[in-house]
């Protein structure tokens, strides 16, 4: 009678995981460089869109989590072309604001200059009649 189990396959099992590992690695690996070279913001979600890779896979690799936690951290330090856009529209609109405050203030003015010449212009013409 013939043995109908399954051979014990469990180290090419983890051939197998350990190659796909280190196929996720060098993914990683590749996408970090490239968003550095790209100067991206970089944290655990845009390496693993970046990557294809999930985000657990980067929590749970000692290595890849502290490179990711280091990079993070050294970019809070250096401002981005973003936040460098959002505080120069900020400046734009504090400075339109500023502009059109005083744009109001001129035309309030010379609202009230025009309300007292139109009531002396009235005035003349009432005692006219």
């Amino acid at each position: 009678m013939a043995n109908n189990t399954p051979k014990n396959n469990t180290g090419n099992l983890l051939k197998h995981a350990q190659s796909k590992s280190r196929i996720s690695h060098e993914k990683v690996e590749l996408a970090i460089k490239k968003m550095i070279k790209n100067k991206e913001l970089i944290n655990f979600n845009s390496v693993a869109a970046a990557a294809k890779v999930s985000k657990p896979f980067l929590y749970n690799n000692k290595e890849i989590r502290e490179r990711i936690e280091t990079l993070r951290k050294q970019q809070e330090n250096v401002s981005n072309p973003k936040t460098i856009k959002r505080n120069m529209s900020d400046q734009s609109k504090d400075a339109l604001i500023e502009i059109l405050r005083m744009r109001i203030k001129d035309l309030e003015m010379k609202n009230k200059e025009l309300t007292k010449q139109l009531q002396q212009y009235l005035g003349n013409i009432y005692e006219q009649i």
